[in-house]
């Protein structure tokens, strides 16, 4: 059995994805926008707005909620990002009526009740000081600051307690409107779902939201690059180190997606050979893709003794221009191997493939097959990595995060300068 993929008359998209033998079920309804679609005034409200739903929906208190999706055997969950936001249930086969009417609820009939926002912002409040605490969180805000700065993808999903401060129940209500707009909504079930089940209940629970259009996507990006160095007593210095590369939507995606992992994806990838195998300096180091509709970045993160920061940064520049001009036909398999494994191993659990349909319809309108992905990935050829190393470092321009002792503050100059030598 195969996905399909419908829409309703307002627009809504519905994605059914059996998965035969499962006795359960995951759901989500997946709004495409986020924090991206933020003004600087609004920063945060997103992220506000996904907490403050939960506070009381339909006829449900907010302990009401928990309480009746969990006696059916269920939890719920959800998430922000910078260009969605997902509400997602995982249940019992048969528990698809009670979930689906759950996030209908939470999606479109929120409470919005005064003192529980201004209970929240206090609870949003703390989770900013968290992650401010927590220096391999505040190591990636800070790059993601540098590489996009005064735009919304550099700013904080969670935003600040000064742009939060204004957000008023009407106000949200409002930006809930333009933020989960019929348009951008998709409902995904993958599990053990009956298909005519799933589109019966997907109309009765959304059919009749208007199809109007929300928020309009702001102007394309523009990865601006710096440094950014803080200072923290601690026992290890942390380092981001970013170069602009392409947008999910791009030709080259899992050529960045392959590079990524052969520059440090595994414990076989260069990144972790030579940094930590052969010359000792990190015990975490890793590399990643990180993308968007239409920009994206290739990183990498470590934590490594302060005095070290600056050569293990010079190292992986080094590395990223080798791995541009050069890479085996051995290493490119291994990396298209664990690529395949990673995504694959992902399908295998409900929630996450209900999810991977849900972006792959935000973002291209089809769904995927397994064959498919697996036959873009496997033509990826060594020329391919040299295109797109050529791509990486065209602007010459990088962003960099380094947190930590005052002997680590000059990673971010090693890696320009190695990188662009």
């Amino acid at each position: 059995m195969t996905a399909r993929l419908h829409t309703l008359s307002n627009g809504v998209r519905v994605v059914f994805d059996p998965m035969p033998g499962l006795e359960t079920l995951a759901l989500t309804v997946v709004a495409g926008r986020g924090a991206r679609y933020e003004d600087e005034a609004r920063n945060g409200w997103s992220h506000l707005l996904e907490h403050m739903v939960f506070k009381g929906a339909g006829d449900r208190s907010a302990r009401a909620i928990v309480e009746d999706i969990e006696a059916a055997g269920g939890n719920l969950n959800a998430a922000t990002g910078y260009e969605r936001t997902s509400f997602q249930t995982r249940t019992l086969a048969g528990g698809l009526p009670l979930a689906m009417q759950i996030t209908a609820d939470l999606v479109l009939r929120p409470t919005m009740d005064a003192a529980d926002l201004a209970r929240e912002k206090k609870v949003v409040g703390q989770e900013i000081a968290e992650a401010l605490d927590t220096p391999d969180d505040l190591v990636f805000e800070l790059a993601q600051e540098q590489a996009f700065a005064g735009q919304a993808l550099g700013r904080s999903i969670l935003g600040g307690v000064k742009s939060l401060k204004p957000a008023t129940p009407d106000a949200l209500c409002d930006w809930r409107g333009a933020l989960y707009a019929a348009d951008r909504l998709v409902i995904s079930a993958a599990g053990r779902v009956d298909e005519d089940h799933l589109l019966a209940l997907a109309e009765d629970a959304f059919g009749h939201l208007p199809a109007t259009a929300g928020a309009a996507l702001p102007a394309p990006p523009a990865f601006t690059g710096g440094t950014a160095t803080k200072l923290r007593k601690l026992e290890q210095a942390h380092l981001v180190l970013l170069l602009p590369a392409v947008g999910a939507s791009d030709p080259d995606y899992f050529v960045l997606r392959l590079f990524a992992e052969a520059l440090g994806g595994g414990m076989s990838s260069r990144l972790f050979q030579e940094a930590r195998e052969k010359r000792g300096l990190a015990y975490a180091i890793d590399a990643y893709a990180d993308t968007y509709a239409d920009v994206g970045m290739l990183g990498v993160y470590a934590g490594c003794a302060a005095g070290d920061a600056a050569e293990l940064a010079r190292i992986a520049a080094g590395e990223i221009r080798a791995l541009a001009s050069s890479v085996s036909e051995t290493e490119l398999a291994r990396a298209k191997a664990q690529l395949k494994a990673s995504l694959f191993m992902g399908r295998e659990q409900p929630l996450n493939r209900a999810e991977q349909a849900a972006g792959q319809t935000l973002m291209f309108g089809h769904l995927f097959t397994a064959a498919g992905i697996a036959e873009a990935i496997d033509q990826v050829t060594p020329a391919d990595f040299a295109r797109l190393g050529e791509r990486l470092l065209a602007d010459r321009r990088c962003a960099v995060s380094v947190l930590g002792s005052k002997a680590a503050l000059g990673a971010g100059e090693a890696f320009e300068r190695a990188a662009f030598a």
